[in-house]
């Protein structure tokens, strides 16, 4: 009743839906030469033959999809693989990284007719979903059309299942479109299968598989003599209000250190001016990335996908997302490279690698601003004495890198499956 009541809705919403695209093409938000994928409307043809059709919501989810893309083209060159996600910059990343025969869609807004143009052109032999964002209308219809699908590196948090459970019917045949649920570890399998999801199974995280962020070596060369005498700071993927933090720490440490570069790289680029305002605003000297400026007091790197840069120059990093309710981002990301990592108290989207990280002693975490200044004062006048952390997070992350293989054996069935006579691309 519920799930028809919302179809209903999203039906006679399409008024809506556009001009909520509208706003967030205006705000830079929506790729507009790409509008029409966002509705449905497909960007080329299908071609021939078997096509596997992988959906992320934004960039980290994509990201982490990169190396079972890459080893499922490998080992099935006659498969081609769509990739979709519903962000401008997961979309970059995407056109920058997918391997041949791979290529990238923007996934439509879950209005039925919308849902039904994307399928009706794409006819998916398998659907890969990755994480938790489930749109009710699409995994009902490729339920309904009998696609297979699984549900890779499910999450359900304890929040999210407080919530659901009191739609559990509704969310409940959302999730039986899925023949098999990949959960993130124990807890979440049991709220899953609480909430009426079929064949649970507790797998490794695929974004332990994901290959180390790349970088421009020639830009990381330029960065080092620009900052070979400096103490550098990394604030990683900031949110608003996590600046004012990272700014209030520079200058609590700068009175003892007096070299200290404090690097920012905030999660939406965009908004670089406004954090050089910020800084200014507090009496410090800040310059900005994007207009190819040198590294003052704070750096603020408006860059798009230069993490990786970044985490090779900085051994010292804070996770952004972790103090402002975000639910922070992802550790593996510096813990390839032997950052020192501390985070705040929210990593509700990476419990358990936040858990990972902490059992073995690869991470710092911190339960408000003021003990991380306490920890970054200790780190900055002695870092060998947090060496080991950053030791732990390279061993770690290389240790668990060979999930993909685990993970593309329990898909391998249904990438080989054959496709019968009337289903999709048959």
């Amino acid at each position: 009743m519920l799930l028809n009541v919302y179809k209903g809705m999203m039906s006679l919403s399409a008024p809506l839906l556009e001009a909520y695209l509208k706003k967030r093409a205006r705000n830079g938000k929506e790729d507009t030469a790409r509008a029409q994928e966002r509705r449905g409307y497909a960007a080329r043809a299908r071609g021939e033959g078997r096509l596997v059709w992988f959906h992320a919501a934004s960039v980290g989810e994509s990201l982490s999809l990169l190396s079972i893309v890459a080893k499922m083209r490998a080992e099935h060159p006659e498969t081609a693989i769509m990739v979709t996600t519903g962000t401008v910059t997961s979309a970059r990343l995407m056109a920058e990284r997918l391997p041949e025969g791979a290529f990238h869609q923007y996934v439509p807004v879950d209005h039925p007719l919308w849902v039904s143009r994307f399928l009706d052109h794409w006819k998916p032999d398998f659907v890969v979903w990755a994480e938790s964002e489930l749109w009710p209308n699409m995994l009902r219809a490729i339920g309904a059309r009998g696609i297979p699908a699984v549900l890779l590196n499910a999450r359900m948090s304890e929040r999210s299942f407080r919530r659901w459970k009191w739609a559990s019917g509704a969310i409940g045949q959302v999730l039986s479109c899925f023949s098999l649920c990949l959960a993130q570890n124990e807890g979440e399998a049991a709220r899953l299968r609480a909430l009426g999801a079929n064949n649970v199974q507790v797998s490794a995280n695929l974004k332990y598989a994901a290959a180390p962020l790349p970088n421009d070596a020639q830009k990381l060369e330029a960065l080092r003599a620009q900052t070979a005498n400096r103490t550098l700071l990394l604030w990683a993927s900031t949110h608003p209000g996590e600046e004012k933090l990272a700014l209030a720490a520079h200058k609590a440490l700068s009175t003892s250190c007096k070299n200290l570069l404090t690097i920012i790289v905030p999660r939406h680029p965009v908004r670089g001016g406004e954090i050089k305002a910020l800084a200014v605003a507090a009496g410090m000297k800040a310059s900005l990335r994007s207009e190819a400026a040198q590294p003052e007091e704070v750096y603020v790197a408006d860059t798009m996908g230069e993490l990786g840069l970044f985490y090779r120059l900085c051994k010292t990093v804070v996770m952004g997302g972790s103090f402002n309710g975000t639910g922070g981002h992802n550790p593996i990301e510096p813990g390839q490279f032997g950052c020192v990592i501390f985070y705040g108290p929210d990593m509700h989207n990476f419990i358990t690698i936040s858990a990972d990280f902490l059992q073995k002693g690869a991470a710092v975490q911190v339960k408000d601003a003021d003990e991380l200044n306490e920890k970054l004062q200790a780190v900055l006048a002695n870092p060998g004495d947090f060496a080991s952390f950053g030791a732990a997070a390279e061993e770690m992350t290389r240790e668990k890198s060979h999930v993909v293989d685990d993970l593309a054996a329990l898909l391998e069935p249904f990438i080989a499956r054959p496709v019968k006579e009337g289903e999709a691309g048959a």
